[in-house]
């Protein structure tokens, strides 16, 4: 039985706010329940430090995960991409709604294309993934370290600080700021993190609104494109902010509805990559994932994902 009240467990962050928004608006409409949304701070809220000193793995879902384990929330939405590779036992992936665009975006100065970019450009961005995707295009950008939310970083643009910063366009749709990308970047230039652009709604184990939310938020083809794309994270023995990138997509083939998974893993400076792809049954996303992983790491994916963790 639902409870009168639902209480969303969420960061902060305007980003964050505006996913548990989302999430709270279809559990209103759907379940008929009065949802409130809690604030949650993570170490990555309160940390400015590089993702890989403070550690990336659930650097922003830890906390709001303990809050869902003791009792503070029933719910937590999260960036999927964000999550862990390992499971947490007190908690539960109960939907994984309609994925928005998976693709990272460049917002520049003067309207500029990343191809228009005069060499020596300073571009922001916190992931290592995009800094190593970024380097291995060779056009001699300077690639900048940058933390903070999305507002945040968009401003150093404004500032001159910097002369374009690489954001996840899902997160620039979802706060109204798609008229300020200056170029969507494509798949082949720039492979997305797993999970990129999708949601996780997590609940306590065992918490009797997990049948409810599945039902009112669960996508059955995103929630197979992310299974893909994180058995292959998890495979590849990489963490969240690893230089790994992965997009799968549910797609019509030869015998019915199949997974195709593209993935890259690469040195941090760019300047070695294992790209691969890999398709099999939609009704078994993670053995794909898993035999793409195989694929990698038998053309030397291991050492590249060893290069950034050691």
């Amino acid at each position: 039985m639902t409870p009168t009240v639902v209480r969303i467990g969420t960061r902060p962050s305007p980003l964050a706010r505006a996913q548990a928004e989302l999430v709270k608006g279809v559990l209103e409409r759907e379940l008929g329940a009065e949802v409130e949304l809690i604030d949650i701070a993570s170490e990555g809220d309160r940390s400015r430090a590089p993702l890989t000193e403070i550690g990336g793995q659930g650097v922003f879902v830890g906390a709001v995960r303990e809050a869902l384990a003791d009792g503070r929330c029933d719910v937590a939405v999260h960036s999927l991409k964000d999550l862990p590779t390992v499971d947490d036992d007190r908690v539960a992936l109960a939907a994984v709604p309609v994925r928005g665009d998976a693709r990272d975006a460049l917002i520049a100065r003067d309207g500029l294309t990343l191809g228009e970019l005069p060499a020596r450009s300073r571009v922001g961005t916190g992931s290592p993934r995009r800094a190593a995707q970024l380097h291995a295009l060779g056009m001699a950008l300077d690639v900048v370290s940058i933390r903070g939310n999305v507002g945040t970083r968009i401003a150093k643009v404004g500032a001159g600080e910097l002369d374009a910063v690489v954001l996840a366009r899902a997160g620039l749709d979802r706060l109204g700021r798609t008229d300020e990308i200056t170029e969507t970047l494509d798949p082949l230039q720039m492979l997305p993190a797993p999970g990129q652009g999708a949601l996780a709604v997590e609940v306590a184990s065992g918490s009797a609104l997990t049948t409810d939310i599945g039902a009112a938020l669960d996508d059955a083809g995103t929630h197979a494109a992310v299974s893909a794309e994180r058995a292959l994270l998890r495979a590849l023995g990489a963490g969240c902010s690893s230089p790994i990138g992965a997009l799968a997509e549910v797609a019509e083939g030869d015998d019915g509805l199949e997974i195709w998974l593209r993935g890259v893993a690469l040195a941090p400076d760019g300047s070695h990559l294992v790209r691969l792809s890999a398709t099999g049954d939609v009704d078994d996303p993670e053995s794909v994932g898993r035999r793409l992983a195989s694929e990698m790491l038998a053309e030397g994916a291991g050492s590249l994902v060893q290069e950034q963790v050691s």
